[in-house]
């Protein structure tokens, strides 16, 4: 065989492999972004419900969910310290 067919061969092999495993890796993606979201707003859910007592308020929404999913604890007490400080 021609070198060249073989090399096409490997390289039409190598792209098919990396098409096919895209839409997947697309979908993990999307989907830990998701639950990290929802992560983030039932650590805020449990913020509220314990900070109530001591008159503690930080809205649940995209951003602050966003915020606290992403960085975890250290994200909800930097939301915590800015609606203290801040607000």
């Amino acid at each position: 065989m021609n070198s060249v067919i073989i090399i096409s061969a490997i390289c039409g092999l190598i792209i098919f492999l990396l098409m096919a495993g895209l839409p997947g890796k697309a979908l993990r993606w999307i989907g830990q972004a998701c639950m990290k979201l929802v992560i983030g707003a039932l650590f805020l859910f449990f913020l509220n419900a314990i900070g109530n007592q001591f008159g503690l308020f930080v809205p649940i929404n995209f951003a602050t969910s966003a915020i606290s999913g992403f960085l975890g604890i250290p994200g909800v007490a930097a939301l915590t310290m800015i609606q203290l400080w801040i607000l």
